[in-house]
């Protein structure tokens, strides 16, 4: 190995690098607490009840301090409707929410990973998992499309909901968006990553509908 070494020196080295175990970046110091970043999306979603939104942090001064780094405190899985922006629904500004927006507000490898990213990174404590009344997705799942040979990526990931609400009593799809909502709930808190602080109550995964409606969201 010596002899290779002064042969192949910068090869040498890389071989080396290759064989040290990973190092892990430090867990950033937490934005805020849950408890506390929890209050403040339930407190924004009343203000956009009652049409008195505050529209904080959306100045001039706000988006150059973004400009240096984010510390969102929380962080929020939802649907990609159009009329589900969170920002919006939760009455917050610039740098305030980490969002990954997908159809049917579904748990895939690549979801979880941005929410990881968000706790470990940036320092969120809370991740929410926002599902809605008349959900396109859920809706093509219960009808049948998988039934018709039309399953892609995103159907798969609701045959468990599907199949788990199916029988049940009351409006097929109203179960399904509120199983479904509970369904990734579960397999978010399930990521080993983030088990030992959800475990010391330092993280919290929640979840609610937003009634297309009326604008509330009604807690699970």
């Amino acid at each position: 190995m010596l002899r290779i070494c002064k042969m192949f020196p910068l090869a040498s080295l890389a071989m080396v690098l290759l064989w040290l175990p990973p190092v892990e970046a430090a867990m950033v110091k937490a934005t805020m607490s849950a408890a506390r970043a929890l209050q403040l999306l339930l407190d924004g979603n009343q203000r956009f009840i009652t049409g008195r939104m505050e529209h904080p942090n959306e100045s001039p001064d706000r988006r150059r301090e973004v400009a240096k780094g984010q510390h969102p405190f929380a962080a929020v899985l939802s649907c990609s409707d159009s009329r589900v922006p969170p920002e919006v629904i939760f009455d917050r500004g610039l740098g305030d929410l980490f969002v990954v927006r997908v159809a049917g507000n579904v748990a895939t490898d690549l979801t979880i990973e941005s929410l990881d990213y968000s706790v470990k990174h940036l320092g969120v404590r809370v991740v929410f998992i926002l599902g809605h009344t008349q959900c396109g997705a859920v809706t093509a799942a219960v009808k049948g499309h998988m039934e018709e040979g039309d399953v892609g990526p995103l159907l798969k990931e609701l045959q468990p909901v599907v199949a788990e609400s199916k029988g049940q009593a009351g409006d097929p799809i109203e179960n399904a968006i509120r199983d479904n909502v509970y369904y990734v709930m579960k397999k978010v808190a399930a990521s080993p990553e983030f088990q030992p602080m959800i475990k010391d109550g330092e993280l919290k995964i929640m979840g609610g509908i937003y009634d297309l409606s009326t604008g509330k969201i009604e807690m699970l």
